[in-house]
């Protein structure tokens, strides 16, 4: 048998790599268990071999280094190793390698915030417009390219699949593909999502019951949800009711270890309703609003980040987003319109009233929709009455009465706007609380009096809304100027009556709203960014996820949400980055009804506290945090009781202001805000990657080396630009998995740059890391100059500074999950008195590699010497850098997370306590319910264990043994006078 000794180098068909021996041991007679480590992977190995076994192992000798490589080759060599590993060297790497113009607060959220975690849960929620695509983006470039994820799954609203696709591709060279019914249809017989490692969904197709089925089958590296806040939960009581979109949230949040939440309104007003949608993040890490309020007070989270639009800024520190001016315009309605909406605000009140009293809530709802209709036009409210008689009339023929659809009022107001209609439309025309025939019979004969009203009115042509939207439209000067403007309404029929009188005024227009399809929403996008239409008129369908603000700087709300949340989502259509005008919006308001005296006072308040606010982003809390209710509730009470209305605008007046200061700010969400944005420490990453040779100039001459070696031809064009004419086949021809990870290099490429901004604006090929081509070269100089890197080579000092050995060596840091925490590249020179110190590997390039050499003679080179130097001197300080993020993630996950634990454990057996009692004092408790609690018990204690083991496995780090990548000996140069300058690696320098 050989003789197999600890720290030989085997290989052999037992192993997918070079090892290295740990320890030995005797099983048996003819049985030995050799423990050894993977020289590439560091994977560890302990299999037991037979006397047979032996004979085709073989150990091999680990020679000394000779340094006869060609110098050329082990610099490709080496500067390959050092651009797979990026990220190391340039903290932004994701930042370099995209084209994109970053802000400080995208690269602060990604780099200092959201991978920070070692298992990143993380709800980012920036106000509308701070550019969440963009930093969706660059996190997941830059997990890509650290190996950590490979299979990504985007989740948005369906209107929003071409934006992300279109995004992810022109500004990151990330191709997703969309998955939707005609794509599972086409694929009938596999699951589509386990063939796809890149993929994009709707959230309201990822929630039907076949597609969540299909994606149980799967798993992923990183999903992200925008608009994640559409997954909600609400909690009456002891009760918490799931969507159907929180469900799935549930579902992705086991499929997945990276999970990122995008939104704009992460809190709207309901503190539990936040708390359930971080419990999708981390299930049960807050079990209560205590312990929430709690951690965002002491600024004790790695969940979420909030930055709210005034605190954003660029790099030179002024803000990104322009003033934004917001007027009302108040007007009064004629005596036609009073008497319509007086005769259809009595309708309302008598029926909101009596649906109330036998809590027809479903009913009251249908009623609160006729109210907005009314408030809207006479256009919208006159069809809605025409369709809700004739409805009515056939239920009536048919002697049905419906008074109840189990349809949930929170649930209806998360649907899409398409879905959301029709729901709408279900209950407004179908629903009525006639208890009798007879009385359904005088409820029609009502509707059809209020129906005659609205016709008469809108005959005489009248509406004085209109006339006050003429106003503003001539005080913008829009006809003479050509400047655009975006028009809002919540009714469909108010949006087709605005198109045509617009039209009519001679204006040309365009327009979006819920029943359209995607490609139409996104034709009419196009349409007014792209060409002279002057108007857009949209529904709450265009209020999320277009993007509007460059050409177009003008918004009228020809009425307002009752659904305030929504307000903010519409101004953040033209008030976002890029916005280079002062943005003007416009409130169309009248003075003498019930819903415009209610937003008057909301607004007169609003403008009083502005100023110490310093925000006008305030209306979509106001009314809650004022006065502690919902504006649809606050509108709804003083419609069915006048006395109430009263009392809230008294209730206005008595507030004082700094008392309504310190309630909006509590309520906006300022609380999860984080204020200060860090700029000195970004421009000091950004001056770090220059520093370490990795910027567009380094990258075009280490790809121009490269190429001539690997017999790549490449031509400079007139323009300055490059053309790659020719890679040979070798090079394109990669595996599977790299063409998964990288795509296909190609074999020529007619327009290349390595500049991103010049790539931009010249439409040419971007070439940096993560692109196919250079990774395929650098995949191809890793395999065919490794010998290279097992020689060494002669490099010469043009400055005579240096007189010894440069040795590059790759060690990673591991955790207890046996993860890697952390990864790095040293550089370690050993002068002539075998003093080590490190250096910064790139080095290199103010070095001259030298041809190839008969083998050098080099005495005092002790490996093992080298190793333990980079363990002591640069690993430990390494650990301990990564050690002190990770004890205090493990802190405020021991404090909030395990805490909450004990106080569900707590409750639980509480309530298992209270049955015994119960059933001991002759109370009918059954089994399973007390089985069904001790179950949850048994899970809670389940979920307490497995968090504590993870927090004790992220925070127990240890180094793993350096693997020497190669050595360069370095010898001084010819003496000044006998030098040839470089002209091209001195221009670089410089």
């Amino acid at each position: 048998m050989t003789q197999i000794q600890q720290g030989d180098i085997l290989k052999g068909p037992f192993w997918p790599e070079k090892v290295r021996v740990i320890s030995t041991k005797t099983i048996s007679k003819s049985q030995t268990k050799i423990e050894c480590v993977g020289l590439e992977t560091h994977r560890f190995y302990n299999p037991i071999f037979s006397e047979e076994d032996f004979k085709t192992i073989e150990v091999l000798e680990e020679r000394p280094f000779c340094f006869s490589a060609d110098g050329e080759s082990l610099f490709l060599y080496l500067e390959a190793n050092r651009i797979r590993n990026a990220f190391q060297f340039d903290p932004l790497y994701a930042v370099n390698v995209s084209q994109i113009d970053p802000l400080p607060h995208q690269i602060e959220a990604v780099y200092d915030y959201i991978i920070q975690n070692p298992r990143i849960r993380f709800l980012l929620a920036d106000d509308p417009g701070a550019g969440k695509t963009i930093m969706a983006g660059l996190l997941i470039k830059e997990l890509k390219y650290r190996g950590l994820v490979e299979r990504v799954l985007i989740v948005v609203p369906g209107h929003l699949k071409p934006q992300w696709l279109r995004e992810m591709k022109e500004k990151f060279q990330e191709n997703f593909i969309v998955i939707d019914r005609n794509a599972m249809d086409a694929a009938w017989g596999q699951n589509i999502f386990n063939d796809r490692n890149m993929a994009i969904i709707s959230m309201d197709f990822a929630k039907q019951e076949d597609v969540m089925f299909a994606l149980k089958d799967t798993n992923w590296d990183l999903c992200i949800v925008d608009e994640a806040h559409k997954m909600s939960a609400y909690k009456y009581g002891e009760k918490i009711n799931r969507t159907q979109r929180y469900s799935f949230g549930e579902l992705l949040s086991s499929l997945t270890n990276y999970l990122l939440f995008l939104t704009a309104t992460p809190h709207r007003g309901d503190p539990e309703n936040f708390r359930l949608l971080l419990d999708l993040l981390e299930p049960g890490f807050f079990a209560d609003e205590d312990i929430l309020s709690e951690a965002i007070q002491n600024k004790e989270n790695f969940l979420f980040l909030r930055r709210l639009k005034e605190d954003l800024k660029n790099f030179e520190g002024a803000p990104i987003f322009p003033p934004r001016i917001v007027k009302t315009v108040k007007y009064s309605l004629s005596d036609d319109e009073r008497k319509l909406y007086n005769a259809v605000t009595e309708y309302v009140e008598k029926h909101f009233n009596k649906a109330l009293a036998k809590d027809n809530r479903n009913v009251a709802f249908a009623l609160t929709i006729l109210q907005r209709r009314l408030a809207s036009s006479v256009r919208a409210i006159r069809k809605s009455l025409e369709r809700r008689y004739s409805r009515l009339k056939e239920l009536y023929e048919k002697g049905q009465l419906i008074q109840e659809m189990g349809y949930d009022e929170d649930y209806i107001e998360d649907l899409e706007e398409k879905e959301r209609w029709k729901k709408e439309e279900e209950l407004l025309e179908r629903l009525s609380s006639a208890e009798t025939l007879e009385e359904l019979k005088d409820e029609i004969e009502k509707i059809g009096k209020l129906v005659f009203i609205a016709k008469e009115v809108e005959k005489k042509e009248i509406e004085t809304k209109l006339n006050e939207l003429k106003v503003v439209m001539d005080e913008e000067k829009l006809h003479q100027t050509g400047t655009k403007l975006l028009l809002f309404t919540e009714s469909k029929d108010t949006l087709e009556y605005l198109v045509e009188k617009l039209k009519g005024w001679g204006y040309s227009i365009t327009f979006i709203h819920g029943g359209m399809n995607l490609d139409a929403r996104v034709k009419a996008e196009g349409d007014f960014n792209n060409t002279p239409v002057q108007i857009m008129v949209s529904t709450e369908a265009g209020g999320e996820g277009i993007n509007l603000q460059k050409r177009c700087w003008i918004m009228v709300n020809y009425d307002l949400p009752w659904n305030p949340n929504r307000l903010e989502q519409r101004m953040g259509r033209i008030h976002r980055y890029g916005q280079q005008h002062e943005v003007h919006i416009y409130n169309l308001i009248t003075t003498d009804t019930i819903e415009g005296k209610i937003y008057n006072a909301l607004f007169e308040k609003l403008s009083r506290i502005r100023e110490h606010l310093g925000s006008d982003r305030v209306f979509d809390v106001i009314g809650e945090a004022i006065i502690g209710k919902s504006l649809k509730d606050m509108i709804m009470d003083a419609i069915v009781n006048p006395k109430t209305m009263d009392d809230l605008l008294k209730k206005f007046e008595r507030i004082q202001d700094e008392e309504a200061i310190k309630k909006v700010r509590e309520t906006i969400s300022e609380a999860l805000a984080t204020r200060h944005i860090d700029l000195t420490r970004i421009l000091g990453e950004q001056r770090k990657a220059k520093e370490n040779k990795l910027v567009p100039e380094y990258v075009e001459e280490f790809f121009k080396r490269a190429a001539e070696a690997l017999n790549i031809k490449m031509e400079e064009r007139e323009d300055g630009l490059w053309r790659i004419a020719s890679v040979p086949f070798e090079i394109r021809n990669q595996p599977y998995e790299f063409k998964r990870k990288f795509g296909d290099a190609q074999r020529e490429y007619l327009k290349v740059s390595f500049d991103k901004e010049r790539a931009f604006k010249t439409q040419a090929e971007f070439v940096a890391m993560g692109h196919p081509i250079l990774e395929a070269i650098v995949d191809t100089i890793l395999t065919r100059y490794a010998q290279s890197a097992t020689d060494g080579a002669i490099f010469s000092d043009p400055e005579r500074k240096r007189d010894g050995v440069i040795w590059f060596l790759e060690a990673e840091i591991k955790d207890g999950k046996d993860e890697i925490a952390g990864k790095r590249l040293f550089a370690v020179y050993q002068d002539r008195n075998n003093t080590l110190s490190f250096v910064n590997p790139a080095l290199l390039w103010d070095l001259k590699p030298e041809p190839k050499h008969s083998e050098y003679s080099e005495t005092s080179l002790d490996k093992d010497n080298i190793v333990s130097f980079v363990i002591s001197e640069g690993l430990e300080s390494y650990k301990k850098e990564l050690l002190e993020g990770r004890q205090r993630n493990a802190e405020i996950r021991r404090k909030y997370g395990i805490r909450s634990l004990d106080r569900m454990i707590l409750d639980s057996e509480g309530k298992i306590s209270d049955y015994e009692i119960k059933r001991v004092k002759g109370e009918n408790i059954p089994e399973v319910t007390i089985q069904n609690e001790a179950r949850k018990k048994e899970g809670l204690e389940r979920k307490k264990q497995h968090l504590q083991r993870e927090i004790e496995a992220e925070i127990h780090l240890y180094p793993t043994e350096p693997r020497i990548l190669g050595a360069v000996r370095v010898l001084p140069g010819k003496a000044q006078t006998d030098m040839v300058s470089d002209e091209e690696i001195e221009q670089i320098g410089m």
